[in-house]
């Protein structure tokens, strides 16, 4: 099929590129891989089908909402790293602050972790013919189990690195699946066989929903916590580019997913976009199942580190990096075998909401003028998402 020649082409094109010398060596865009990789996780295949059968021809306009909060917030991280390159003397309730942000965020990564890891287990269990939740919380609890014997025994320095490999791998099989999608949208035009039909969520109720689904569009903030690779100047073009890039991906993907994406063929499930794909191309869902399991191992392995590290850094030592990674595996297993990924993904975005509103609420301490005010309101948007963010029933 021709079709699926022309996405692995695409696909081999934007890998070679990304291997280049001149692009994988380049210094701004080694910092950028890392947020970026964030951003775009699995939960960029999930969150097509969730946003086009609740919102319908409107998920465009609400995944561009759910971009321009990302960067709203991403604007409070930015001035305060900014605001720390110039080396001032922090007053002890600054002080406080900056310590309940990291560990609000050690408290997200814990979160985070086992949203990435249930993802993990549903996308391997798509492989097999036969597939439950149950297999799907097994495979899952012995993902845990493996990263908490490689932490506990020998750290994560090997596992990181794996990192590199599905940055660029997991960014082909992107640049693949929206060249499909592209293509399938415009035979669909040509027939006259797009797909239009109306949200299922209005009001109040579609707000708290847009609430749940913060955690899809995180990730950025890690260049908070670049500073012994990078300069600030650095980090802050960094963190703009991953953001800037994720957003152009997020919105093609969704725009041309809305126009073919037909909701009620089905029960609304986290792989519900493998079995789309594979009515666009036999290729795609083989494709993105190798994405989905690479980008969720890399990113587990980063956030069980980042959590490991920061309550290390935060309790000065007296609670050791080793003892956080068993606490993170025995969160992540009760959530996984107590909840959805659907109530996880809730879950993980009202954890992500608090600290986006923790460093809002530091840069509204330290900017003046309506920056303070702009800042203020997000930190209590945070709360507001904190408290009402709905999951995906």
């Amino acid at each position: 099929m021709i079709l699926n020649a022309l996405i692995l082409i695409v696909s081999l094109a934007v890998g070679l590129v990304l291997m280049l010398p001149r692009v994988a060596g380049a210094r701004i865009w080694r910092a950028t891989v890392t947020p970026l990789a964030s951003i775009i996780g699995s939960g960029f295949l999930v969150l097509g089908p969730i946003l086009d059968t609740h919102f319908g021809l409107y998920a465009p306009l609400v995944m561009a909402a759910l971009c321009a909060l990302a960067w709203a917030y991403g604007g409070a991280v930015r001035f305060n790293i900014a605001w720390l390159d110039g080396a001032p003397r922090q007053d002890r309730l600054d002080l406080g602050l900056e310590r309940l942000g990291s560990l609000a965020l050690a408290f997200a990564y814990v979160v985070s972790v086992a949203y990435y890891l249930n993802l993990l287990g549903a996308f391997a269990m798509s492989l097999t013919e036969v597939s439950t939740p149950e297999q799907a919380r097994l495979v899952t609890s012995g993902v845990f189990a493996l990263i908490l014997v490689v932490g506990w025994s020998r750290g994560f320095g090997a596992l990181e690195r794996l990192e590199e490999v599905s940055v660029g791998v997991k960014l082909a099989i992107i640049a693949g699946l929206l060249f499909a999608l592209g293509w399938h949208v415009a035979g669909q035009a040509r027939i006259g066989a797009l797909v239009i039909h109306a949200p299922d969520r209005v009001g109040w109720q579609a707000v708290t929903l847009v609430f749940g689904l913060l955690v899809t569009v995180q990730g950025f903030e890690i260049s908070r916590y670049m500073g012994a690779e990078y300069d600030a100047p650095t980090r802050l073009r960094a963190m703009r580019r991953a953001q800037g890039i994720s957003t152009v991906i997020y919105m093609i993907y969704i725009v041309f997913l809305t126009f073919i994406y037909l909701p009620g063929q089905g029960a609304l499930t986290e792989t519900s976009i493998i079995g789309f794909t594979a009515l666009v191309a036999p290729v795609l869902p083989m494709l993105l199942i190798a994405a989905a399991l690479a980008a969720q191992f890399s990113a587990a392995v980063a956030d069980t580190g980042g959590a490991g590290g920061l309550v290390a850094e935060v309790s000065k030592q007296r609670i050791p990096a080793r003892l956080t990674y068993a606490g993170l595996t025995a969160a992540g297993l009760w959530m996984t075998w107590g909840m959805s990924v659907f109530e996880i993904i809730g879950y993980a975005s009202r954890a992500f909401a608090f600290y986006y509103a923790v460093q809002a609420l530091i840069a509204a301490r330290r900017a003046q003028g309506t920056a303070r005010l702009g800042f203020a309101a997000l930190a209590g948007l945070g709360l507001a998402i904190v408290l009402f963010g709905s999951g995906v029933e």
